[in-house]
């Protein structure tokens, strides 16, 4: 709960600053300052450096593209949907994380939970609406991020036995700084930019210096980061997947709220539902696995 509380708030500097600065340089300035933050903070915690030494550096690897692509996605649209609306329909993955727990880490689900993942996809297809006036295409990039989050959450819960947290947090960060140098290497001097497009210019506008003001934000949202990878990082380590993703949705009415809050984005009356249904499903998944873990 504290760490997606800690992503919402970033979230919301992030759209904030997505005006400005293209989304490569935001995420290489978080992922540098989170880095330094782990390795002085977390790291000495659990052991010092000898803890960041893994035999499994392929699969943490493979665990940081996961969650580059997800933040890719999640930005991608969130630079052009609303904040409370995106972050909704992100909030299908704690479903795909029963699911897959299910399907490769062969976590007992019931029928019950399968429903409410089920109820929970249908909640995402309310506030995506294909085929109707309000459809948005730019709906599918936050599915994308879900998506890609979850199997995230699943090799964090693989790795967990081995690798501690500030371990899993470390090369986090570090493939977010290696992917969005590479970036910015590539396309930072914006002569790919499409001003008349915001989500392909916060994609591929010039790197710019920040203000004094910006440079706070970014130091703020840094941090938060690490923190944030930190805490999902022990969460999964320790716990059943299946378990511990429903409490990811204590960051979703926060995130309605600085949606409205900040950027005056109100859901329409089926957005609203859809936000139930995928709210809803997701703590009766909840209570389903504790009622099961009380019998048992």
């Amino acid at each position: 709960m504290g760490g997606v509380s800690c992503f919402t708030t970033q979230d919301t500097v992030i759209k904030f600053l997505s005006g400005g600065y293209p989304l490569h340089q935001i995420i290489l300035v978080r992922g540098t300052i989170a880095l330094i933050f782990i390795l002085v903070v977390f790291v000495p915690l659990e052991g010092g450096v000898r803890r960041l030494y893994t035999h499994r550096l392929g699969l943490h690897a493979l665990r940081g593209i996961t969650v580059v692509f997800a933040n890719l996605f999640f930005f991608t649209g969130l630079a052009t949907l609303p904040l409370g609306e995106t972050t909704a329909i992100i909030f299908v993955a704690p479903l795909l994380i029963t699911a897959l727990a299910a399907l490769l880490l062969h976590e007992k689900v019931n029928n019950r939970r399968w429903i409410a993942v089920g109820v929970g996809l249908l909640g995402t297809t309310l506030m995506i609406r294909p085929g109707t006036s309000v459809f948005n295409p730019m709906m599918f990039f936050p599915l994308l991020a879900a998506t890609c989050y979850a199997l995230f959450q699943i090799m964090s819960r693989h790795i967990g036995s081995t690798e501690s947290a500030s371990t899993m947090a470390f090369y986090v960060q570090l493939m977010f700084i290696v992917v969005s140098a590479l970036i910015g290497l590539l396309v930072g001097d914006g002569r790919f930019a499409v001003d008349d497009n915001p989500t392909l210019n916060f994609l591929l506008r010039a790197w710019v210096w920040p203000s004094d003001r910006d440079l706070i934000l970014l130091a703020g949202v840094g941090i938060l980061s690490g923190i944030g990878a930190y805490l999902i990082s022990q969460g999964y380590r320790i716990t059943e997947a299946s378990l511990v993703a429903p409490f990811e949705y204590a960051a979703l009415p926060s995130a309605m709220a600085w949606s409205i809050l900040f950027f005056g984005d109100w859901p329409d009356n089926w957005s609203w539902l859809g936000v139930a249904l995928i709210l809803g499903a997701g703590l009766y998944a909840f209570f389903q696995g504790n009622a099961r873990g009380r019998k048992g």
